[in-house]
């Protein structure tokens, strides 16, 4: 009675009470951070606390463990990776300020919390609704879930206890047996009525926050280091708390066993943000990082290529308008504007600015390495010097950058092919495997350390520190290895007091794009088809990216287009004129 202010949602003065001692809003159900004050206590001295309260934690007499729900192992698996890109260097504020008000939006819209009614209890079960009623029939207390805070302590997710209590009658009529109380009836949800929660959602929820604030970070880059081990993704529930038992049915959402795929985490990013009615986010502008002309420069220097080329790059983003703000910035559900891709977008440039320059027909490129390679022999180091550098050769650096790729390649391969996928934690179906499972379990291990100590093999050393680099190169290496200062006076040729191409060809990919609605890509990507060069530079960025050549060969056509859409067009044009 004491507390007059109005809720900040819907203006109305009407306040409860939790368990938690919180205030929280009769009408809207709204939860708020401020908590009762004791103003008069009357205790007895000397007096023994008998029993403490604390709402609808029952705790198991059988294994210890406490009832739990599956959103909150979704949230301690939010919690764990978004700690983890803070120790990478991300804004502090993306884990409260961003990440934690999307997750409560989520939880509202697929009514698991901040609702009148949570989701599970939709499921046509007799005993739910039998139990239900109970629900309606205290006013003091909020049928929704407590409110959430991605830092408050592990484990602490509070629910109704009549609705743990219905919510338990349905897990235990099942025969499935699951560690968390809505483990059967989660795997029932409808998917197509809304976005059902799963392991690679969450690196979705990471990606739209780190795309929120603008940091530099790309989602090639943050599946990278997943894959790495920087941020907790494979076996990520072994840092659950010990009441929270993992088992049965729990292990198929959160018990991953493949790499997490682009496409699919870039689709659920784009899906979430449409389900969660995001506003605008913040324009992307070009002292943004993931602004093509920066991403440019990276990739350039990631793959060893000349400074200059970096001035080509900046002409063609300018001339097809792909470095505009509207372009690029993200508008969830917009159906006019297409989804960008930061990091393929920013290589296709490259790849099409080296087919302007080079062509890449297995043929051309070779007659200019070969004129390159005349002119560097021919000219003296202090010529090379007051010129701008040596002559750039494209068969040198196939050469270098292949050998180099073919070493990291190997090194991946041997590296995914060792990783251990089960985790240290043991896992069970059932209870009555628990014991069998746990005897299994050491005796691998003892068996392990044994060959282990008979082999003589070095334990693994500890993960290197994180890089956005997976290449690097060095000026000050004396075996040339490094081409960034090399000058591309070779494929230039001065026109007009302007450097233009002495290649006046150009092949494009494909005529016609496909509609990519239907068939999943705007072209249709076969290596056998298209010249070795071509693929040489495809596979070398799909290896920096980690994502299928097809996927940046779908940008690099859809650049074409932009770049002849007049040519094409007439050309379209002509050849229709005479069909009829």
């Amino acid at each position: 009675r004491d507390f007059n202010e109005r809720c900040a949602q819907c203006s109305e003065v009407n306040w409860g009470l939790t368990d938690g001692g919180r205030f929280y809003c009769r009408s809207c159900h709204n939860v708020t951070e401020r908590t009762r004050e004791v103003v008069n206590t009357d205790f007895i001295t000397n007096s023994r606390v008998q029993t403490i309260s604390k709402g609808s934690r029952k705790q198991e007499k059988n294994d210890g463990g406490s009832e739990w729900y599956i959103c909150e192992g979704f949230q301690l698996v939010l919690k764990k990776q978004v700690e983890a890109l803070e120790a990478l260097g991300v804004c502090p504020q993306m884990k409260d300020e961003i990440l934690c008000n999307f997750w409560r939006c989520y939880l509202q819209k697929s009514k698991q919390a901040y609702c009148k009614r949570p989701a599970p209890e939709t499921v046509k079960t007799s005993s739910v609704c039998e139990s239900s009623t109970d629900m309606d029939s205290d006013p003091e207390r909020p049928s929704l879930l407590h409110l959430l805070s991605l830092s408050e302590s592990e484990g602490d997710l509070q629910t109704d206890c009549s609705f743990a209590s219905s919510v338990s009658k349905v897990s235990e009529s099942t025969s499935v047996y699951s560690g968390s109380v809505d483990g059967s009836l989660y795997l029932m949800k409808n998917q197509k009525e809304k976005l059902r929660m799963t392991m690679p959602m969450t690196l979705s929820f990471c990606y739209m926050a780190l795309l929120w604030v603008r940091e530099p970070i790309t989602l090639s880059e943050l599946l990278r280091y997943v894959v790495e081990g920087h941020i907790p993704y494979l076996n990520v529930f072994q840092h659950f708390p010990e009441k929270m038992k993992l088992c049965g049915l729990d292990l198929k959402i959160f018990c991953v066993e493949s790499w997490p795929v682009y496409e699919e985490v870039f689709n659920q990013m784009h899906e979430l943000a449409t389900f969660l009615d995001l506003p605008r986010f913040p324009d992307i502008t070009e002292s943004c990082f993931l602004h093509p002309d920066m991403l440019c420069m990276k990739y350039l220097m990631e793959a060893n290529l000349p400074d200059e080329l970096h001035i080509w790059t900046c002409r063609v983003v300018k001339k097809i308008g792909i470095g505009e703000v509207d372009f690029l910035t993200l508008v969830p559900g917009n159906k006019s504007t297409r989804k960008v891709k930061y990091d393929v977008l920013a290589v296709a440039v490259i790849v099409v600015v080296l087919k302007l320059l080079f062509l890449l027909d297995d043929h051309y490129e070779w007659l200019l390495s070969e004129y390159a390679e005349e002119r560097n022999k021919n000219n003296t180091e202090v010529y090379i010097f007051y010129s701008g550098g040596p002559y750039f050769e494209f068969k040198k650096w196939y050469e270098v950058v292949k050998h180099c790729l073919d070493v990291k390649q190997k090194k991946l391969d041997e590296e995914r092919a060792k990783y251990l996928w089960r985790c240290e934690k043991p896992l069970f179906y059932s209870v009555k495997n628990k014991s069998k499972v746990l005897k299994r379990r050491q005796m691998v291990v003892n068996l392990q350390n044994q060959f282990g100590k008979l082999s003589g093999s070095v334990q693994c050393a500890e993960k290197p520190n994180p890089s956005s680099f997976q290449l690097s190169w060095s000026e000050k290496n004396t075996d040339g290895s490094c081409f960034h200062g090399h000058s591309l006076k070779g494929v230039l040729q001065e026109k007009r007091g302007l450097l233009t191409a002495m290649n006046p060809d150009y092949w494009l990919c494909t005529v016609k794009l496909c509609n990519e609605k239907l068939c999943g890509h705007l072209a249709h990507y076969k290596e056998a088809e298209f010249p070795q060069s071509y693929h040489f530079v495809l596979g070398l960025f799909s290896f920096l990216l980690r994502v299928q050549p097809s996927y940046i060969h779908d940008e690099v056509c859809m650049i074409e287009h932009k770049l002849f859409n007049k040519k094409l067009y007439k050309k379209l044009k002509y050849n229709t004129v005479l069909r009829s």
